[in-house]
Order: structure tokens, then sequence, then C-alpha cells
């Protein structure tokens, strides 16, 4: 098995680590907003700038995670690569390219508040978006990163690193199953203060309503 991948090395660990803090980090700081309007009373009370510090947060954490998985594989054994490195290349090349239209379309259509958790701090969309990427896959965030770092596997040709791509996309499904329900309920607790008549004293975009997903 050591020829494939070295579990023995402690930068594939200390990917696999921040791998698995990423989501609950991210999450736990979304919860404490919803919850205590923290980072909102942080921004002098403006709840957009708070999703804005959190985006930076997520952002920056994100692009540690990114470079401890290329340091990772740079000290991981390589397997294949002089018999279909070229073929692999190709296939990873092309999985990044699909990565990066659903990850840069959904940016486009939710833009940083729906993208980096906004509803957590009352930024509420009024319609669910529907156009691509949205209506190729209900998460192109979380599966865009996904594809992204397994074509990333493969053009270094690299096992450790699908093991890796692995356990994020697993991450990114257990962070779904808080993410997905809990904003399910802010949006209805919405739509039943409009039925009763009250109005809510969360700010509102004017359009689509968030289907967001991190990278």
């Amino acid at each position: 098995m050591e020829q494939y991948i070295d579990f023995s090395d402690k930068n594939l660990l200390y990917v696999a680590g921040v791998t698995i803090l990423a989501p609950i980090i991210w999450n736990v700081l979304a919860r404490i907003e919803y919850h205590t309007r923290l980072l909102t009373k942080l921004a002098c009370g403006n709840p957009q700038l708070g999703c804005y510090m959190l985006a930076v947060y997520i952002f920056s954490f994100s692009l540690f995670r990114d470079y401890l998985f290329d340091r990772a594989l740079a000290t991981q054994p390589v397997v294949l690569k002089e018999q279909y490195g070229t073929e692999l290349m190709y296939v990873g090349y092309t999985l990044q390219g699909i990565a990066a239209l659903l990850v840069l379309g959904a940016y486009y259509q939710l833009g940083i508040t729906g993208t980096y958790l906004g509803d957590y701090f009352g930024i509420l969309m009024e319609e669910r978006i529907t156009s691509f990427p949205f209506n190729i896959t209900d998460n192109p965030m979380y599966n865009g990163s996904t594809l992204w770092f397994i074509g990333h596997s493969l053009v270094k040709c690299s096992p450790a690193g699908l093991l890796l791509s692995l356990e994020i996309f697993i991450m990114y499904k257990i962070a779904l199953m808080f993410e997905e329900p809990f904003t399910a309920m802010i949006y209805a607790k919405r739509d039943e203060e409009r039925k009763s008549g009250k109005s809510s004293s969360s700010p509102t975009t004017p359009s689509k309503r968030k289907s967001k997903k991190l990278d």
C-alpha cells in the first residue's frame, strides 16, 4: 500500500485534518451568527458586512486547504505517470474545466452573500435559482470543488490526491446534511411570517432565492 499512499506523511495528515475542520468551523460560525448576530454586531450592525467578513474567512481557509493539498501531493507517490501520464493529464484538465464552469457559474448566480451563507445573516433571496449551473446540479459549488480536486489528482497521477478528494466529497455531503435543512427552516420561517402579515426586519435581495454552496 505504501507504494500508492504514504500514510506516515505529515503533509497528508495535515490536509486531512484541515479538510475535516473547514466545513465544521464555517457552519459553527454561521449558526452562532444566526442565533446571536455576533458577526453582525462585530460589523457595526451591518449584516452584509458581517457576511463579507465570513466570506473572507471561508475563502482564505479554503485557499490554505488547497495549498496543503498541493503540498501533500508533492510528497506522495506518483503512479502510472509513465504509462498513462498524458491521458490522465487530459482527463484531469477536462474535469478541472468542468469544475471551473460549475463554480464560476454558481458565483455569478448567487453573488457573495448567496454563496457564503448570507441566509444565516437574514439576507434572503426571493426565488430559487433554476438556471445554469443549478439546472445541472443542486450543489455546483461543492460538486465543482470536488471535481477540481479529482482533476488535479489525476494530473499529478496521485492516488493520495484521489483519497483526499473522496474525503473532501464526504465532508461536503456531511455539511449539506446540516446546511440544507437549516436553510429550508430559515425560508419556511420567512414564508410563515409573510403569511401571518408580519414584516421581516431581515434584509432581502431583490431576486433569486439562494441555493448556495461554498468552495
